[in-house]
């Protein structure tokens, strides 16, 4: 079993700065895709940004120039900089991780960490 910790969300003005971090923890895997994904009330989850393991990075078009993930491999960590947040970016964030344990590929959510633009 993998578990995933998320943390860094909380209220912040329009403008401002949060860093989330998701941290895998765990026996016997190996990471292949690591990303954020978020979901405003009303609307349907959607992808923010995604690291592969080769560091290939990839965003929605709403926050390229603002955002920027990054993962630390030694520690099984995924990051995302948010920088220049605007209220639309609010949202509860989830940590996805792709992974292979044991041969096979799973899937795991972080529990989600809200983020809160407002003035």
């Amino acid at each position: 079993q993998v578990q995933l910790m998320e943390s860094g969300g909380g209220l912040v003005q329009p403008g401002g700065s949060l860093r989330l971090s998701c941290a895998a923890s765990g026996s016997a895997f190996s990471i292949n895709t690591m990303g954020w994904y978020r979901q405003a009330p009303g609307k349907e989850r959607e992808l923010v940004a995604v690291v592969t393991s080769g560091g290939r990075t990839n965003y929605v078009d709403s926050v390229k120039g603002r955002f920027t993930i990054s993962r630390d491999n030694a520690k099984n960590t995924a990051y995302l900089q948010m920088n220049s947040l605007k209220p639309e970016d609010t949202a509860v964030y989830y940590c996805k991780v792709e992974l292979l344990q044991l041969g096979f590929p799973y899937n795991y959510w972080g529990q989600g960490t809200q983020v809160t633009v407002s003035s």
